[in-house]
């Protein structure tokens, strides 16, 4: 029979169909079953910890097949030297050993590769300056072993390929568990040669007490070679920071934002060996300036560094740090003993033919309210040591040293000033410190702390004829530089602008002697405080809001912490002469928050002027027109913050003249309250108070107070027309609103309570052939209403009787009012005040015209 070919194919591709799909099973489940190893965990941790010289612990061990024959350790552990800390040295709560293939033909268990996932490590630092790595270190450098890359069979065990990911390095010194760190850490470690290892890391630095996000990527690589000592151990380590923002930089380091923006850059070599090491690096800074400050010229601060170390003796020596600037150079040089404990410094600073407008432009990025086109020429030339030296059994650093500028010009377009200097010399010098570590007060910054640097004393031309005398201090903690001398008020302000100090934004002409100090502390950015005194004379201001000038004949111009004083005030202003003093405080924001207090006293003030000096507008306008118009905008009344006292010994107001007029001011949020408003009126007295609201729309006025025996005949001089003689006293209530005096009088409300006595009514004669009306008393009260004043109980005592008064009166004089008498002939009064038309109250035409 013969055989079926196509039968016996079919039969063996399913067979190996089956055996494929057998293979394919074991495979899956090697990749997804790690059988349990623990049998072998004792002889791992044994392994491991003898190698180490450190006890090891590993909670559990699982077999891994694929994809690479090798051991899970779970929970891995590392125990620190005692001496050193308590804590762990390593934990890793995952590890992968994967084992050598070579090897396993040979029959012996080699690590190949060994990964950690997110280990963390304890790098400590113990008191008397050793490492707790320091022992592992020299302990490999004493066990044999293959490199790494070692593919021939011998009796060494290969060194394996170490790594970590995302792991983490903690810091201690001692106990103390410091709250730097390293974290995001990748690292590598190899054998690369039978006497070189070789490592490399990638981490970014972070403290574990602030949330740092931009502190830029640490990297370290290198590599170091078997010794018998680790002082001696062949070296080559490269060290770059990169991207670091220098704000972020600055708070990782001194826990606090120092305010500098920037990119940080640092890349440092070590080679030779850590008792005879060369050093060298580069560090940059671009675009540096302060947080709050925006520059669109570009910037790069850049130095290279070249110094030797010997762990010998722990001194950094042959320093030699230089800085390009331009046509000049910085050169530091010398030595710093024992740079990671209580430092002491050997150290020169050179700098040579250095640009003064390179320190200008770091000046315009660190110093805010300078202006952007400050502009200098010059050159620095200083000669500075630094060296610690014992002070009362202390260390102390001490300063020696000096330089100078030369040809020094400053010169700013926007402040139309140019500054020549020309040579301003410095030195450095030492003094004690306190003791008791003080903050920095007042009486501290009139003298320096410690070591500082004196400046001058150099001259500075301020508009007169003998220049101005400046010296100072420049230290640690703060500065103070002293400006004595006579200055042309305009120039002062034009050099204070270009210097960034603040500075009233005005047009003034004149003189001062001064005696000032400009101090302040380097931290927090703080403005310059300037102290002192300054005499003014013959100074010309004019300020904005203002419609006329300020001139000051003499005035005596504190200046303090707190605030400034104008005292013995002489000036002329709204074509017054005034005398008295002010105070306001220092650094307000507007003058809305800035409460000026005051003590004014004119001879005379002529109402329309005041108002119209106060006036946005140039055009004269009569008193009330001091009320801000809706189309002209907020006027400097509705904005200033004012209290104090005012005199006049004479104020005119229209046809009305005052004397010995005072009150108490108060002006604030457009609100003017007038207090105790006294003087001597119509040849009586007058007292009261007033308001008026400048923020409401329309303005507002409204007012209380009384006349004490005033002259009718100086009323009526004032209205121009003898219609009244006698005495009288009143009191008044009043309120009004209106941008103008139409609108004043339309709406204006009050009442007025009188008593006036021993007078007449010239034009009033009740009957022909009879003198004027003459009066005994005349009381009663007046309430104004819609432009007429309407009289309310009137009671007229005359010689021939007793009149009831009513009626009224219009604003424009017109008269409507009745005399009545019970039992007796009336009158009506109309017409105006100064042609009155009288009619017997009893003729039909008097009874027509009268009110009901």
């Amino acid at each position: 029979m013969a055989a079926d070919p196509q039968g016996s194919a079919v039969k063996v591709s399913r067979s190996k169909r089956r055996l494929l799909l057998f293979f394919v099973a074991i495979l899956l489940a090697l990749f997804i079953y790690r059988p349990g190893a623990n049998g072998l965990r004792k002889r791992i941790v044994n392994s491991v910890g003898m190698a180490l010289a450190r006890k090891v612990e590993v909670d559990w061990v699982k077999v891994r097949i694929l994809p690479q024959p090798g051991f899970d350790l779970v929970n891995f552990v590392v125990h620190d030297d005692p001496s050193f800390s308590a804590e762990p040295m390593l934990r890793a709560q995952e590890v992968t050993a994967a084992l050598r293939l070579r090897s396993l033909l040979r029959g012996r268990l080699e690590i190949g590769r060994l990964s950690l996932k997110e280990p963390s490590f304890n790098l400590v630092r113990r008191d008397d300056g050793h490492w707790n790595i320091e022992s592992l270190l020299e302990r490999a450098a004493h066990t044999p072993a293959a490199p790494t890359s070692h593919t021939k069979p011998e009796a060494r065990p290969v060194f394996p390929y170490i790594e970590a990911e995302t792991g983490r390095i903690n810091f201690k010194v001692g106990q103390e568990k410091k709250a730097y760190a390293l974290t995001d850490a990748d690292f590598a470690l190899w054998l690369a040669s039978e006497n070189e290892w070789g490592m490399r890391l990638m981490a970014q630095p972070v403290r574990t007490d602030f949330n740092l996000t931009d502190t830029g990527t640490l990297r370290v690589s290198g590599t170091w070679q078997r010794s018998d000592s680790l002082r001696k151990t062949p070296l080559k380590f490269t060290l770059e920071w990169s991207r670091a923002q220098l704000g972020q930089f600055t708070k990782l380091l001194y826990g606090v934002d120092k305010g500098w923006r920037g990119g940080l850059t640092l890349a440092t070599t070590f080679s030779g060996m850590p008792a005879d090491l060369d050093v060298s690096g580069q560090g940059s800074v671009q675009d540096f300036r302060r947080y709050d400050i925006v520059s669109s010229e570009p910037l790069q601060l850049a130095a290279r560094c070249t110094a030797h170390y010997s762990s010998l003796d722990h001194i950094l020596s042959q320093i030699v740090c230089r800085s390009p600037a331009r046509t000049g150079v910085l050169t530091l040089s010398g030595r710093i003993a024992a740079p990671t404990g209580p430092r002491r410094y050997d150290l020169n600073l050179v700098a040579q033919d250095l640009p003064v407008q390179l320190l200008v432009v770091l000046a315009r990025r660190a110093k805010k309210d300078l202006p952007e086109d400050l502009a200098a020429r010059g050159t620095v030339f200083a000669d500075l040591l630094f060296r610690t030296q014992l002070a009362h059994g202390q260390p102390a650093l001490e300063w020696k040293g000096g330089g100078e500028t030369r040809d020094l010009r400053l010169r700013s377009p926007a402040a139309r000033t140019e500054l020549v200097l020309g040579r301003i010399p410095f030195s450095l010098a030492s003094q004690p410190a306190p003791v008791d570590g003080s903050k920095v007060n007042k009486a501290a910054m009139l003298s320096p702390r410690g070591s500082h640097l004196d400046l001058g004393p150099f001259a500075i031309a301020l508009g007169k004829s003998s220049p101005a005398t400046v010296h100072g201090w420049i230290a640690r903690s703060g500065y103070n530089i002293f400006v004595q001398g006579d200055a042309q008020v305009q120039r002062l302000l034009q050099v204070a602008q270009t210097l960034g100090l603040r500075a009233v934004p005005s047009t003034a002409e004149g003189l001062a002697k001064l005696d000032l100090q400009i101090a302040g502390a380097w931290s927090g950015f703080a403005a310059p405080q300037i102290t002192g005194t300054a005499l003014l004379h013959s100074v010309r201001a004019e300020l904005s809001g203002l419609n006329g000038p300020i001139e000051v004949d003499s005035a005596s111009l504190l200046l303090s912490d707190s605030g400034v004083q104008v005292q013995n005030l002489a000036a002329s202003a709204a074509e017054s002469h005034w005398s008295g003093s002010l105070s306001f405080p220092r650094q307000c924001a507007s003058l809305t928050t800035c409460p000026v207090i005051f003590d004014l006293r004119t001879d005379n003030v002529v109402a329309d002027q005041l108002w119209d000096w106060f006036s946005r507008s140039a055009r004269k306008r009569p008193w009330y027109r001091f009320l801000p118009a809706a189309q002209e905008g907020p006027s400097l009344l509705s904005m200033l913050n004012a209290r104090g006292k005012l005199a006049a010994d004479r104020m005119v107001m229209a046809d009305v003249t005052a004397n010995h007029v005072s009150g108490t001011v108060e002006l604030q949020d457009g609100k003017l309250r007038l207090s105790g408003l006294q003087a001597d009126l119509l040849g009586g007295k007058h007292r009261g108070d007033w308001q008026l609201n400048l923020r409401a729309r329309p303005p507002s006025f409204s007012g209380a107070g009384a006349f004490e025996r005033v002259s009718l005949e100086q009323v009526a001089e004032a209205m121009h027309d003898g219609w009244i003689t006698g005495r009288a006293s009143a009191t008044y209530k009043f309120a009004s609103s209106g941008s103008n005096a139409s609108e004043l009088l339309e709406s204006a409300t009050g009442t007025l309570e009188f008593d006036a006595r021993k007078g007449q009514f010239p034009h009033i004669m009740l009957t022909a052939g009879n003198p004027p009306l003459h009066v005994r008393r005349f009381s009663g009260g007046l309430r104004l209403r819609n432009g007429l004043f309407q009289i309310e109980q009137g009671k007229l005592e005359t010689p021939s009787g007793i009149y009831q008064v009513s009626g009224n009166a219009s604003l424009g004089q017109k008269l409507d009012v009745v005399l009545a008498r019970p039992g007796a002939q009336g009158f009506n009064v109309t017409g105006t005040l100064a042609a009155p038309r009288i009619l017997s109250a009893r003729t039909q035409e008097t009874r027509a015209a009268l009110k009901p």
